[in-house]
């Protein structure tokens, strides 16, 4: 017994072998309807013999039936699961044949990696160009004779008559491609050369086929761009999650609804642009290397400059150069940036992902509250034109005004407990009776032991208990002290901060605070986070402590360039950051934060 295999994905190129018979068996019958013992033919290579099956899966594997006779009977042998992975042995022996296809054009002169292509109308504006035209319909006119250029996605032959499915970045359309028209070297070309997944240009009329199919009608075409590795299988796309991510210009090839969330997201970066500039905010630029990594509570990646000597980090927020800004004069800034985390992966979490930031003078956190309503449900109005959406199944209304609660009176109403009546110890012992059951008990009791402030475990239960229950938008205002370094104290709670955090569907959209404006309070601040993680690494390197968590142990140093801005006096400040990936995830429906980053970090292959 020998084996065959198809040349290409599709690739239409029609072989036949009078002489055998064939079994091919586990095909889908809606895709071999047109095949026939004599439209196979063999071909070989080296010691190997394979069969161009037009039609058929590259992946799918040919094999003679030695007990048959010749006989018309055909069944396909492959496989029915999703994305079943052809052999490497298949791709390599795939891309050699149309390797050769490219060096043949070569030899032929033709040109298979093209410099350019006028292309006079894209897919979707022929389709609403043409909408009015009625099946069997055609347009010879000069004025309807249109160039196109894209992808080849699929191919079928009948006779005489060969279609194709060129899809560019707008749409898909019918190339209608009759031998008749066609000179004999391009049919030649169209026979020979042309494979599934190549970029090609085509000029020619339009009509709509009687089955109401809307065609450019080609009186020729060039083969631009010559794909060497066949497409994922065209009825299954790519099914493999950590393919989908590590190649994601499959994905994208293979999914309109893939490629539409980066268009998606695309908008929702323009859209916050505008609205942001129309306040009158200007957009500016800071650091990604920075000398001391500032802004928030993260471990930062931490690189090495040769020439200056020293260490850099990548910046985990651009808070802290955002209000220099403000304090060398600028009122009104904002910047949409990547941020660098060396942190846990999650559904939620990306070590690089992007913010906005916006800084305004004379404004406070309540003002910030407002913009956040703004900015996201006109992102939402301008994406989905409604400010009624659904997530992950779940309803979510964006109208305004969205719910304030300050963070006491949420772990009150959700656990029944009251923090302003306890001191350390009792806050510690009735936050860890809350945790019976729960799958990080060990993990949380520990922290909730390390706390050194009420504050600090009030601030601990939230994060535990409270926020997944915030499913509809919510502001959760006034947050301790101790867990807010940067913000101002609040005017009337003592202990606590104006600050914010806005959740929707559980989890953090945006965080905002009144600045801290004061030099002194904010270098004791900053200090007592140093000294706080100084004391964390020295416990854990010398295990006095175990239950301090490796992962929170990491450097901070204190930024006294930003101290320094700060002595020179700013003016009152509010500011707030909103995570664009989580956005996004928000509005395309997205589970996972890989979805909506084009191409996230992963784990090495």
């Amino acid at each position: 017994m020998w084996q065959a295999l198809c040349c290409g994905n599709g690739c239409g190129n029609i072989y036949h072998h009078p002489l055998r018979a064939l079994r091919l068996s586990h095909y889908p019958r809606r895709r071999i309807a047109h095949l026939r013992p004599s439209r196979l033919e063999p071909f070989s290579s080296g010691k190997k013999h394979f069969f161009c099956a037009h039609g058929a899966d590259t992946s799918t594997v040919v094999k003679e039936n030695p007990s048959a006779s010749a006989s018309p009977l055909l069944e396909i042998h492959g496989s029915d699961k999703r994305d079943a992975p052809r052999p490497s042995s298949d791709i390599e022996e795939i891309r050699r044949l149309r390797w050769k296809k490219a060096e043949d054009m070569r030899a032929n002169g033709l040109q298979p990696y093209a410099y350019t292509w006028n292309r006079t109308h894209t897919a979707s504006q022929l389709q609403d160009l043409y909408r009015e035209l009625e099946n069997g319909e055609e347009r010879i006119e000069d004025k309807d004779n249109v160039s196109v250029a894209g992808r080849v996605m699929a191919r079928r032959a009948f006779g005489k008559l060969t279609f194709l499915t060129l899809k560019d970045e707008t749409s898909s359309i019918q190339l209608y491609c009759e031998k008749n028209i066609l000179s004999s070297d391009k049919y030649s070309q169209l026979k020979g050369f042309l494979d599934v997944g190549d970029f090609i240009g085509a000029f020619g009329t339009i009509k709509r086929t009687d089955k109401g199919e809307l065609s450019v009608k080609i009186k020729g075409f060039s083969i631009l761009t010559k794909s060497l590795l066949p497409l994922p299988d065209k009825w299954h796309g790519l099914s493999d999650i950590e393919k989908r991510y590590r190649q994601r210009y499959l994905d994208m090839i293979m999914s309109v609804e893939v490629a539409n969330v980066f268009r998606t997201r695309s908008q929702i970066l323009s859209h916050l642009r505008m609205v942001v500039e129309k306040k009158g905010f200007i957009e500016v630029e800071t650091p990604v290397l920075q000398g001391a990594a500032g802004g928030a509570d993260a471990r930062p990646f931490i690189t090495h400059h040769n020439a200056l000597h020293r260490d850099l980090y990548l910046r985990i927020a651009t808070e802290l150069h955002l209000k220099r800004m403000v304090v060398g004069g600028f009122e009104k800034v904002y910047e949409i940036g990547r941020i660098f985390r060396n942190e846990g992966i999650s559904t939620r979490h990306n070590p690089e992902f992007t913010s906005i930031e916006i800084y305004e003078a004379y404004a406070d956190y309540t003002d910030m509250m407002n913009l956040a309503e703004e900015l996201i449900t006109s992102c939402a109005i301008a994406c989905k034109n409604s400010e009624e959406i659904r997530y992950q199944g779940t309803d979510l209304s964006l109208k305004r005004p969205w719910r304030r609660a300050t963070m006491l009176e949420l772990v009150r109403e959700c656990t029944g407990l009251d923090f302003t009546a306890m001191n350390l110890e009792s806050a510690k012992e009735a936050a860890i009776s809350l945790l019976s059951g729960d799958d990080n008990q060990q993990k949380l009791s520990n922290k909730l032991y390390s706390c050194s402030s009420i504050g600090q475990v009030l601030n601990e239960v939230f994060e535990a208990h409270v926020e997944k229950t915030l499913i509809q938008p919510t502001f959760v205002t006034d947050y301790p002290v101790e867990v807010s370094p940067l913000a101002k104290p609040h005017r009337s709670l003592d202990g606590y901060t104006e600050r914010f955090e806005l959740f929707i569907y559980g989890r953090e959209i945006a965080n905002a605070f009144s600045e801290l404006t004061d030099p002194v309070d904010q270098r004791t601040r900053l200090e007592l986070q140093v000294k706080a993680h100084a004391e964390g690494a020295a416990a854990s390197a010398g295990k006095v402590n175990t239950e301090i968590e490796d992962e929170d142990v990491y450097p901070v140093e204190l930024d006294e360039d930003f101290l320094t801005a700060l002595e020179y006096g700013m003016p009152p400040t509010a500011g707030m950051g909103i995570g664009i990936d989580r956005l996004v995830m928000l509005l395309t429906d997205s589970a996972s934060i890989r979805d909506v980053i084009a191409f996230p970090v992963l784990k090495t292959p």
